[in-house]
């Protein structure tokens, strides 16, 4: 049986990836930079999983766990002050080890690169980004396409569900949760698109364990779309109460912005929220199945039982 590497396992995709590997009874390597995170996070992997407390950047470390495996899952998280060189750093580093070793990638990426769309995006949808993120993530696939290395690239929409930290929604849940209110990006009856976590993890291993699917890009898109208002009604249900979203708008974000390094650069990504980038998923519903799709009621209830839970675990 082969073995993985997850670079960035403590990261809400990286944590979902190496549940989803072990699940399967593949032995998979969890590395990050946390130590005390990757014990914590291993006592629910279990035994298939081997925790590797390392640097990216350090490339002996780097080199060692790459070693390992028979492929690479690169799921490598940072702020987005932090991108720029960063990110392509740690892809080139990732890149040559991988070369080096004869080693396959699959790399978890965003939609950014499409840049503003006005219908359904497919593999084969011409790039158009305007923002600078945008750019920079489409230099970032160019860089491993060109790189010779066998590669999976998946577009995600946003995630939410356990250990989705650092996303929007998990913000927006967290805040439900302590005052019954919570501010939203964006407007209310706009329909956006998210992906449960570990559906994503699914069907990116799902991808990676074949031979036929890599050299190519993959939309991984969630259960459709849904709206804020949607998202209170379900939440309000759930938690048998009255809760408000209140929506936060273009200025507000770039007031916060003045003051803020992550807010500043959030600013320019609002578009999103204003334009939807929404992802065909039809050539892996034709290729590979049926793609999972949690309901977005079941996920939104799953993700808001397991804050409650984690916040009662830290008081007591």
């Amino acid at each position: 049986m082969k073995k993985a590497v997850v670079l960035g396992a403590t990261g809400g995709m990286g944590f979902s990836l190496v549940e989803e590997l072990v699940s399967r009874n593949i032995e998979t390597i969890a590395f990050a930079r946390s130590k005390d995170k990757l014990e914590q996070y291993s006592q629910e992997w279990g035994p298939l999983a081997t925790i590797f407390a390392g640097d990216v950047f350090n490339e002996d470390q780097l080199k060692e766990a790459i070693s390992k495996a028979d492929f690479v899952f690169h799921a490598i998280s940072i702020p987005y002050q932090n991108w720029d060189p960063n990110l392509s750093n740690i892809l080139s580093l990732i890149l040559g080890e991988c070369q080096t070793q004869k080693k396959p990638l699959i790399y978890v990426d965003n939609i950014y690169a499409f840049g503003i769309q006005q219908e359904k995006v497919h593999e084969l949808t011409t790039k158009n980004p305007h923002t600078k993120k945008g750019k920079f993530r489409l230099k970032l696939q160019q860089q491993i396409e060109t790189s010779g290395v066998p590669y999976i690239i998946a577009h995600f929409p946003d995630f939410y569900g356990p250990k989705a930290e650092s996303t929007l929604l998990q913000y927006t849940f967290e805040q439900l949760l302590i005052k019954n209110k919570a501010g939203y990006i964006g407007d209310l009856h706009l329909q956006k698109e998210f992906i449960y976590i570990k559906d994503g993890a699914k069907a990116l291993v799902e991808l990676a364990l074949r031979e036929d699917t890599y050299g190519e890009e993959w939309n991984i898109p969630g259960a459709g779309s849904i709206s804020g208002l949607e998202m209170v009604e379900i939440a309000s249900t759930h938690l048998g109460k009255p809760i408000k979203f209140k929506p936060i708008h273009r200025w507000m974000i770039n007031t916060l912005g003045l003051f803020n390094p992550f807010m500043r650069e959030f600013s320019e990504m609002m578009y999103l929220n204003e334009t939807p980038v929404l992802l065909d998923g039809s050539k892996y519903e034709k290729r590979i199945g049926t793609l999972p799709k949690t309901l977005y009621k079941v996920g939104i209830c799953s993700n808001l039982d397991e804050i409650a839970k984690k916040n009662s675990e830290h008081i007591s």
